[in-house]
């Protein structure tokens, strides 16, 4: 069998492996880059990019269908389904194509196509037929999606997100299981592109929202518009011929049973771990098998083994997967000197209408005792109302005592944004009054932030109580 020694081994070439690539060349060029499946992110080929292109569309669409609420009648509108899915394959294909591009431009000597297996600690094997020995090791072998045990064994039309994107034309009906962040904006846009689909959740809750106000907001707002049962009970799950038949329940209703041409579980995504056969790693691994490490630094325990990305089930978004790829490709190209890296405030955006956003510390994080709230209602904000985009919540958290500003949970209309200014302030240790002193446009979205920031503000005994209908804040502020 072949032997190659090399200094570091990375295994995955995602986000977070070809991050700890670039990041290691600069210690040493004795390296290799390992990856079982086809060259191109997570994000790229079935996650990030293909979904928001769906979304693109199906925003087009709802925006047609309600032009008349500005006066604009659209005449003759309808979907082509195939025409969708063929700009969301043809854009896909060329973001996968840039990852694709920059890998071809690699020192091709660096490269190995295979799946690697621990066979000793710091000793891997390529499908039986290369072995690996290096100094340090980075895992970064990214997740995969879930089919719960009740979906298995149904057939080829049971999809996950990958198998979405792959289709030629928009399918007639979907069964969405999940109500997280993919069951959501999988579904509403399937649901604006003219789909009959259902969403149904087992643990009542909708989005990753944890504070109690912007949970039951969204939990409420998306109902209005969507086939949601968040706390479904699931009596049946057959096949019958080319459909699925789900007979289901909920606790504010009796059963009833739908068929569907598709069943998509989007219940969630699980690290890549179990071909690894991390047992012989010598690694200290936690409950569900994946090896315990630090997030400062990416290593696992006092070892030259590194964790990156989505594998290490911590905060899986690209850009967290970036950080992680560059922290751990510096500690293994440097080990045994091993640093702490910059881990950035938390953020999350969930791409539905109106959008989900969270910032900073969540509110379950959050000690009772040591904070004060600030909220502002975007029902009537000015700009959200001229734009008949006025739907959600925004809900600030600051420090009693110092008015640093800690945090926030929001849903409501282009939130992507305010999530951005609340991160940065968030990042840089801003307190409260601070933030207020910023400027701030009329009309904007954004003058809701001042308005929840000024509430927060007089709770923290830190600021006067906002003035009612202030003229610096326009109508409707």
């Amino acid at each position: 069998m072949k032997e190659r020694k090399v200094e570091v081994a990375i295994i995955g070439a995602g986000t977070a492996g070809l991050s700890a690539y670039r990041e290691a060349l600069k210690q040493t060029r004795n390296i290799v880059l390992i990856e079982s499946g086809a060259y191109g992110t997570t994000c790229a080929r079935v996650g990030c990019m293909p979904s928001k292109l769906l979304i693109a569309a199906a925003e087009a669409a709802h925006a047609a269908t309600n032009a008349h609420r500005f006066g604009v009648n659209v005449e003759d509108f309808s979907i082509n389904g195939r025409e969708v899915m063929t700009r969301v394959k043809s854009e896909r294909d060329r973001f996968v194509g840039f990852v694709v591009e920059s890998i071809t431009e690699m020192n091709q000597a660096h490269l190995i196509q295979g799946k690697a297996r621990f066979i000793s600690p710091l000793t891997l094997q390529i499908d039986g037929q290369e072995t690996i020995k290096a100094r340090s090791i980075v895992v970064a072998t990214g997740s995969q999606p879930i089919i719960p045990p009740f979906l298995k064994n149904l057939g080829e039309r049971i999809l996950l997100n990958d198998d979405l994107f792959e289709m030629d034309d928009l399918p007639k009906s979907v069964a969405v299981f999940g109500t997280g962040i993919i069951g959501l904006e999988l579904g509403q846009a399937l649901h604006r592109l003219g789909v009959k689909v259902s969403i149904i959740g087992r643990s009542g809750r909708v989005s990753p929202l944890t504070d109690p106000i912007c949970s039951e907001y969204a939990k409420k707002c998306f109902r209005e518009e969507l086939d949601l049962t968040p706390a479904a009970k699931i009596l049946d799950v057959s096949q019958s011929g080319d459909q699925h038949q789900i007979r289901f329940s909920s606790d504010d209703g009796p059963a009833r049973t739908e068929t569907f041409d598709y069943i998509l579980s989007a219940v969630g995504r699980t690290p890549n771990v179990k071909d690894l056969a991390l047992e012989n790693s010598g690694l200290d691994l936690d409950s569900s098998g994946v090896p315990i490490f630090d997030r400062y630094t990416m290593q696992c325990g006092d070892q030259p083994v590194f964790m990156a990305g989505d594998v290490n089930n911590d905060r899986p978004l690209l850009h967290e997967a970036a950080d992680e790829g560059r922290i751990a490709g510096s500690g293994a190209g440097d080990f045994p000197e091993v640093s702490a890296g910059l881990r950035r405030t938390p953020m999350a955006v969930i791409f539905t209408d109106p959008q989900i956003a969270m910032v900073g510390k969540r509110y379950s994080e959050l000690e009772d005792g040591t904070f004060e709230t600030g909220e502002v209602s975007f029902e009537n904000q000015g700009r959200s109302r001229v734009l008949l985009k006025n739907k959600g919540v925004l809900r600030v958290y600051g420090a009693k005592g110092s008015g640093k500003f800690l945090g926030a949970e929001m849903i409501g209309p282009a939130v992507e944004h305010i999530a951005h200014l609340l991160a940065w302030a968030n990042q840089q240790d801003l307190t409260v009054g601070k933030m207020l002193e910023m400027p701030f446009y009329h009309p904007v979205i954004e003058e809701g932030v001042r308005t929840a920031l000024r509430q927060l503000n007089k709770n923290l005994k830190l600021g006067p109580a906002p003035v009612k209908r202030c003229l610096d804040c326009g109508p409707g502020a």
